[in-house]
């Protein structure tokens, strides 16, 4: 499990548009990179990244070895009622990290 940063409105209006942003903190080794020593450092990536607001998928992102460390998704969402806004991001390993924030609707 990573860390994470996500930033979620604490209130919005019914119908309205809210940014959402998400990262996760992740070296994105491409496999193309060498230690000091010498050494090839092998690829370690996050593959999948979705966010669900209200149990819906809003969003699925599949990441390639090109995204750069610490990938960070800026997107946007209809607020229509006060409910989790969930994160999940899985590695090339299946490690599966997650986040959740409520968004309020007024």
């Amino acid at each position: 499990m990573f860390n994470t940063r996500i930033r979620v409105p604490e209130q919005a209006t019914a119908g309205a548009f809210v940014e959402i942003r998400a990262m996760v903190m992740h070296p994105m080794d491409n496999g193309y990179s060498y230690t000091t020593q010498g050494t090839l450092i092998p690829v370690d990536i996050i593959t999948d990244f979705t966010c669900r607001y209200l149990g819906d998928e809003v969003i699925r992102v599949r990441l390639e070895p090109g995204i750069s460390a610490n990938p960070i998704f800026t997107f946007s969402l209809v607020a229509t009622a006060t409910g989790p806004v969930d994160f999940e991001w899985i590695d090339q390993h299946g490690t599966v990290t997650t986040a959740t924030a409520t968004l309020t609707v007024t």
